[in-house]
């Protein structure tokens, strides 16, 4: 069984034991509050959308709400590719997804540190020289503007509908981007993001991914109000 198949099985069977559905003997009470209803998304993203150990599901609680309710449009469109996460929001309304992005978005839960890197020397080190530069200067041969422009000098997001990138595990970072240079990903045209996968090489996007998830989420991780300056591409998942 394949890893995809697993995970809609678990999204699925979740969704069905919070409603009752599996069986007359596990049936539950009426999901009252947004937080029980929700449970289905703890399967993969975990308690309260902090993000589990394994790399490829993003932590949701505390992000911007536009962002969270840009990103569950996609997934119900198509314009991300995720059989589990279609499937769960099929049905779902445009009010109800703004209301689980406003759920998501409130809460406020302590990030833990960074994990370790298990490399070391030359190469790392140039890696993440080279991933800061691109993080906070871009590379204007390529085009590519930094990634503060667009995200906060902090990385914590701007509102208000820019994720931060801090506190993500590498390896959501990297499927990320391969998602947008494969076609896999796409957002609001004119899609930013897509034209900034597609200028940088494996080796740039593996720099940045790695340079980020090093680092320490501030204190107070909530997204700034503006960005520092004005970004050189335009979005159409922001205003």
């Amino acid at each position: 069984m394949t890893a995809k198949v697993i995970f809609l099985c678990r999204a699925i069977a979740a969704v069905l034991m919070a409603w009752g559905g599996l069986s007359p003997s596990f049936a539950a009470p009426p999901m009252n509050t947004m937080a029980q209803r929700m449970q289905a998304c703890v399967v993969c993203h975990g308690q309260e959308g902090r993000a589990t150990n394994e790399g490829y599901f993003p932590r949701i609680a505390g992000k911007p709400a536009g962002y969270l309710f840009n990103q569950l449009v996609n997934f119900r469109e198509g314009r991300r590719k995720n059989a589990a996460m279609a499937y769960l929001l099929d049905q779902m309304s445009d009010t109800y997804l703004q209301e689980i992005a406003d759920y998501f978005s409130g809460l406020e839960l302590a990030y833990p540190p960074p994990p370790p890197t298990t490399e070391a020397g030359p190469a790392l080190a140039a890696a993440l020289a080279r991933g800061e530069q691109l993080v906070r200067q871009g590379d204007a041969a390529r085009g590519v503007p930094s990634c503060a422009s667009c995200h906060g000098a902090a990385m914590t997001g701007v509102m208000p509908a820019t994720p931060g990138l801090v506190g993500l595990p590498r390896d959501y970072l990297l499927s990320q981007f391969g998602a947008w240079r494969n076609g896999q990903r796409h957002a609001a045209k004119p899609d930013c993001m897509k034209e900034v996968a597609l200028r940088l090489s494996a080796e740039d996007v593996g720099a940045m991914a790695t340079w980020l998830s090093l680092q320490p989420v501030p204190a107070n991780a909530k997204a700034v109000s503006e960005a520092p300056q004005a970004s050189l591409m335009k979005c159409g998942s922001t205003p």
